[in-house]
């Protein structure tokens, strides 16, 4: 990722040194969910944790990593991002400033105010925030931190696939939401090399396409809008060398409309008790589209957010 590419012994110390909370998150087959899906389905559970997301492995890696300048640190994010840079730099008594859009979740907006975050919105989308946050390190001198595009990020990520790796019985796949591609790099550098034979998928949101058509055409691929409830997901200007990363690190890139994350969701709360937003549910949503490729075999599925406010998820669900 950008000049330093990812590496396996920095995942390795990554799990000996991300704050113990973000660690050894619940992984076990849910089996009422195998028997809905007709795939032996193993949930990594990332969002029991302060933030309620995995972005906290690769958040507090980075800060152990960098140097922070006495301007801070200024990044974008959609919020669960943000969370994690406000819950890393207060622990370290850093200053973030954190530019969201507009429309941004109201409550991923509270959670990163309520961390400590300063909080900007600017922008119709994720991707305009971003623009509005690196126009911001330029004038003030913080160190613009951009999701996917630091090397340090993706190996906290991939501490998740070294923990899967732990596991009693092998993984034949692992489907793993796919944004800007800090985790889904992370878990595939990890599992070339501990478990080559693993398969790795990436789901983008159906409405979010970009890093779908970047994989396809081995170069990034911007859109011109995105449609989709996933905010977690919801890429429309990809990161050049992440998509390279992507590339080497993935076997293939899926997406999943919004009414099967939707779905995806229903299946998490009834079969295995969680409440997930839509973007943590895109691989169970893939899981069900596979089902007849994955019939017999073992899969892994990430879990990786669960900000969502009761009302918004019983809207969603039904």
């Amino acid at each position: 990722m950008g000049e330093q590419p990812v590496s396996i012994e920095r995942i390795a110390e990554a799990a000996e040194v991300i704050d113990a909370v973000f660690l050894h998150s619940p992984q076990y087959e849910c089996e009422p969910l195998s028997a809905h899906l007709g795939v032996a389905t193993v949930l990594k559970v990332e969002c029991l944790n302060p933030i309620r997301s995995f972005k906290g492995r690769g958040t507090d890696y980075l800060m152990f990593r960098i140097e922070v300048p006495s301007n801070g640190l200024v990044c974008a994010s959609a919020g669960n991002f943000g969370q994690g840079m406000a819950y890393a730099a207060r622990k370290r008594g850093h200053r973030v400033t954190v530019f969201a859009a507009v429309n941004a979740s109201p409550i991923k907006v509270e959670r990163m105010r309520a961390l400590g975050a300063e909080v900007v919105l600017e922008g119709e989308d994720f991707d305009a925030a971003k623009e509005a946050a690196r126009i911001h390190a330029e004038k003030t001198g913080a160190l613009f931190v951009e999701d996917g595009a630091l090397a340090p990020i993706a190996e906290g990520a991939g501490t998740i696939a070294l923990e899967l790796t732990r596991m009693d019985d092998p993984i034949d796949a692992i489907l793993v939401p796919l944004g800007d591609g800090a985790l889904v790099t992370g878990i595939g550098v990890w599992m070339r090399r501990a478990s080559p034979s693993t398969r790795i998928i990436g789901v983008v949101a159906e409405g979010a396409p970009a890093m779908e058509l970047s994989w396809h055409a081995a170069k990034p691929v911007s859109t011109d809008s995105i449609a989709t409830i996933a905010d977690g997901i919801a890429v429309r200007v990809p990161v050049a060398s992440a998509v390279e990363d992507v590339r080497r690190a993935v076997d293939d890139v899926m997406h999943a409309s919004d009414a099967e994350m939707i779905e995806g969701m229903r299946a998490l709360y009834s079969d295995a008790g969680l409440v997930v937003e839509p973007a943590g549910a895109a691989g169970i949503a893939a899981v069900k589209k596979l089902s007849g490729e994955l019939a017999g075999k073992r899969v892994a599925v990430i879990i990786t957010g669960g900000n969502i406010t009761t009302d918004a998820f019983e809207r969603l669900i039904g």
